[in-house]
């Protein structure tokens, strides 16, 4: 076991990193922070920020000298960095695990060569793989597969001469051309698995997104007892097979009610924000827990909960700046709000969430919504 007050490592410094420096604090640790962002929400709170790319040698040899462990907020980090780290100072999860989760073609490859349930997929390298391509995947969905989150990185496709243009459109880079599927709603869970193997799973939660990007979380997800304990069953399998250490997300499709995992995230998840204030132990903390060697806590969600993202074109109605009415919020029982404290808002970034918790899942869903609506979100 690592024991406070012992330094511990964050490669990333967005708001998931934040939270893991807030639990790391409040369980006694340090943490250091490298992110090339100097304004890094994570970065501003944790003991020292080492602002240097995740490829700068000098700052990782750093780390490794002052931290007793190290793990990530994000799955971009170069999996050679995790690589490098490992050598010196625990690693988790480990680069073998990130490195597949931060590629769709790993991703895919590695769910099919498990024998875990996912949709219909096809490997593009070349124009000729499209050419190639079965006519029944479209339409379909074309993804690049590093770098693409948020809706960023893909582009709908009728055919496969808009895959084709598509592709050039991404400039050749590896794509993953995936069918798009009928969905009757889309779920994920969040696990945390210790180094022993010990794997604890929070409740499913129930997933809608706007433009490509996470907009509300339902916990309990609105599923049937079969679906709920399905997609936990597949995500215990899925962090088994990977050797997982740490705090992961898995998202899955409901298809004419049979799942299918999307992807998967090394890192905590967007969907378990709500885990800080209707669980017994969040996500974060388990992150703690999983990174430093001490048992996992009890995942309990004792309360119903929604969650919904606060993006940053609420910061810039017509055209112009302004912070919103916070109290529009504050009035509404129930609901506490978090924001990242980011040094600056642009459409679609994530700036905040507020999560309304209660005993009834009905009341607390009507709350929530009203309360996205109040604030200034509304459907297209």
């Amino acid at each position: 076991m690592i024991l406070p007050p012992a330094t511990l490592g964050m490669l990333g410094g967005g708001q998931l990193g934040r939270y893991f420096v807030a639990a790391a604090h409040e369980m006694g640790y340090k943490v250091w922070v490298l992110d090339p962002d100097p304004h890094s929400p994570a970065g501003l709170i944790a003991d020292r920020h080492l602002v240097a790319a995740y490829e700068d040698y000098v700052a990782l040899d750093e780390l490794g000298a002052h931290c007793a462990a190290v793990t990530t907020e994000f799955e971009n980090v170069p999996a050679a960095t995790l690589d490098y780290l490992s050598k010196f100072i625990p690693v988790h999860p480990a680069a073998s695990a990130v490195a597949i989760c931060q590629n769709r073609i790993a991703e895919k490859r590695f769910l099919a060569d498990n024998g875990i349930p996912h949709g219909p997929f096809a490997v593009i390298e070349s124009d000729e793989d499209i050419r190639a391509s079965s006519e029944t995947l479209y339409p379909a969905v074309l993804k690049v597969a590093r770098f693409g989150y948020d809706g960023k990185g893909q582009s709908r496709v009728a055919n496969r001469d808009e895959a084709l243009h598509a592709f050039h459109q991404f400039k050749g880079e590896p794509c993953v051309l995936e069918k798009m599927l009928t969905l009757d709603f889309e779920v994920s869970v969040v696990l945390a698995r210790s180094e022993s193997g010990a794997v604890r799973c929070f409740p499913v939660g129930e997933n809608s997104h706007r433009n490509g990007i996470l907009d509300v979380t339902i916990a309990p997800a609105r599923a049937t007892p079969t679906q709920r304990d399905q997609a936990q069953t597949i995500a215990c399998r899925i962090a088994e097979s990977l050797g997982y250490i740490g705090t992961l997300g898995v998202e899955f499709f409901v298809c004419r009610g049979e799942l299918l995992v999307n992807e998967m995230a090394p890192r905590p998840h967007n969907s378990g924000h709500h885990t800080i204030d209707a669980c017994a132990t969040s996500q974060y903390e388990q992150q703690v827990r999983a990174l430093a060697g001490l048992p996992l806590g009890e995942p309990r969600q004792h309360s119903a909960a929604v969650m919904v993202h606060l993006l940053g074109e609420l910061w810039s109605a017509d055209d112009h700046y302004r912070e919103p009415d916070w109290s529009v919020l504050h009035a509404v029982p129930g609901l506490r709000l978090h924001l990242y404290g980011k040094h600056h808002a642009r459409p679609g970034r994530k700036m905040g969430h507020f999560t309304v918790t209660g005993e009834d899942p009905v009341v607390v869903l009507e709350r929530a919504l009203a309360a996205r609506a109040a604030i200034g979100i509304h459907d297209a």
